[in-house]
């Protein structure tokens, strides 16, 4: 799925936005607003939940949708999602991202985190279940070692982080409410 960076700058404007006043709210620089806006730079997740979440949108809104989608999702057909320069790789299991509930599988290189910038906090709820690997879920103050065949739920309004501290991709399924992509 390719990322719509012009659609930023109309729904801010749309929403009676400034640069500055984006920037602000998001507690980031109106340099990176400009940039992300102009597409000469992605930002990182957590950077981009803060933006979707004060213009309240849905984050699968900046992502241009395919025309024809249908209930299955075949392996080869998968929308997968990589930001630039990150170590971290989703892949859409949902065939569309209009309903209640997201469906992803993750992957996380060895010894890197979901987002590099710490924690995050959204509306919704998660759960997930690795597959291979391991994976340590930072949830508040509480750290949560998660190995092969382990799973967990939580409400994502709770600070969470995800760090695979193994040698080897961490694999995991993932479901969330609403969906974020």
């Amino acid at each position: 799925m390719e990322f719509d960076y012009g659609k930023l700058r109309k729904i801010r404007q749309a929403k009676g936005l400034t640069i500055q006043s984006l920037a602000e709210t998001c507690g980031i620089s109106a340099s990176l607003v400009s940039q992300v806006e102009r597409g000469k730079v992605t930002p990182t997740l957590t950077v981009f939940w803060k933006i979707c979440e004060t213009l309240d949108i849905p984050m699968h809104s900046f992502f241009q949708k395919e025309a024809d989608e249908s209930m299955v999702v075949r392996k080869h057909q998968r929308k997968i999602i990589q930001f630039p320069g990150s170590q971290v790789q989703y892949q859409l299991l949902s065939p569309h991202l209009q309903g209640q509930i997201e469906f992803l599988l993750v992957e996380l290189m060895p010894g890197k985190a979901h987002d590099p910038e710490g924690m995050v906090a959204h509306n919704g709820e998660e759960c997930g279940l690795i597959l291979e690997g391991e994976l340590l879920v930072k949830l508040g103050a509480q750290e949560i070692h998660l190995g092969h065949g382990d799973s967990i739920c939580f409400p994502s309004s709770t600070p969470h982080r995800f760090v695979n501290p193994g040698a080897v991709v961490c694999r995991s399924i993932w479901a969330m409410t609403p969906p974020t992509f």
